[in-house]
């Protein structure tokens, strides 16, 4: 029986695609009451339009860092998935107090109405840019993190915390695919800050299986990262050329790739662990699992995992995906 079966779930920025896919999966497992809350009127909307049918589903529109209302909204809810985040690098750095007042303050917020309504679980939605930041985002996810492992030390509740960290998600809202496969639609060119920019991707699924394994596993103060492939963002495009080209009308050589500059807050490489990281974590074959650092804990206390031999070695010398492996990729998502 999944854990979502017969329990209240709140899934803070619903209506974004990872929140509709966790809305997808609570529907799926018989979660007994799905409570959608989003700030966001017109995806609210559209997914009453997809849901409604459902009588188990609550669409609720509203701000994280309103206090008073998120302390009413997490009244009778058993789990947390706490994804609502401005997640948008550039937009973060022009506008850093917004990103604090999101982040940092809601999720403060929404720890202390779990808290105070002994919800059993909170799961934060994270982002491999919480490691090392450089921009206003990465350091805001960061610090809601630490502020989910801390309340796990501090409160006297029963309440579990955990975060999940992820890195790109393929073909969610407001993500690279999509730009670029319009950039394709209209005969190019495809921007790219710099060729030698990589990052890590993971599909919607594995998303929810990471958030839905962590809610599972978490025993209080942990970070689970999915064991994601790093690709170099100048192949990716390149086999979305090919992919997509004559979709549109075009040959692959006709979209022209133009490098525009890597922008504030950005870093050319992201990374899934910190050093001090990886002196602690433990693994799964599927994620890693950092631990609590205020609590003593052994690999035993988590579902087959253990202490991984050479983690920083493997991780440096990672190989990132060819481009038949990325073609490989782009046929399941398109």
């Amino acid at each position: 029986m999944s854990i979502l079966t017969k329990k209240s779930v709140l899934i803070t920025g619903g209506s974004g695609s990872i929140g509709e896919a966790l809305t997808k999966r609570a529907i799926s497992d018989k979660a007994k009451l799905i409570r959608v809350f989003s700030n966001d009127e017109n995806g609210l909307y559209e997914m009453e339009s997809k849901y409604g049918i459902n009588k188990n589903i609550e669409f609720v529109i509203g701000d994280v860092y309103n206090e008073e209302t998120v302390s009413e909204l997490v009244k009778g809810i058993d789990i947390i998935f706490h994804a609502a985040a401005l997640k948008h690098v550039d937009r973060c750095e022009l506008y850093p107090i917004e990103a604090i007042n999101v982040n940092i303050s809601g999720t403060k917020n929404v720890v202390k109405a779990a808290i105070n309504e002994n919800v059993e679980r909170m799961i934060l939605i994270s982002t491999d840019k919480a490691v090392n930041p450089v921009g206003v985002m990465g350091a805001t996810k960061l610090l809601a993190e630490k502020l989910i492992s801390a309340e796990a030390f501090h409160n006297k509740s029963n309440t579990i915390f955990a975060s999940v960290r992820f890195g790109n998600v393929f073909h969610t809202r407001g993500s690279i695919l999509p730009r670029i496969e319009k950039q394709i639609q209209n005969g190019g060119p495809i921007t790219i800050t710099d060729i030698r920019m990589m990052r890590y991707f993971m599909t919607k699924d594995q998303a929810v299986n990471l958030i839905i394994s962590a809610t599972k596993l978490a025993n209080g103060g942990e970070t689970f990262v999915l064991k994601m492939p790093l690709l170099n963002l100048n192949d990716l495009f390149e086999a979305m050329k090919e992919s997509l080209s004559s979709k549109y009308g075009y040959t692959p050589s006709e979209i022209k790739t133009k490098t525009i500059g890597i922008r504030p807050g950005e870093k050319l490489i992201e990374y899934l662990l910190t050093s001090f990281e990886m002196e602690n974590v433990f693994e799964t074959k599927e994620f890693f699992i950092i631990p609590p650092l205020n609590k003593s804990v052994k690999s035993s206390d988590y579902f087959n995992a253990k202490k991984p031999k050479n983690l920083q070695f493997t991780l440096k010398k990672s190989k990132t995906l060819s481009k038949k492996e990325i073609m490989s990729i782009l046929k399941q998502n398109y």
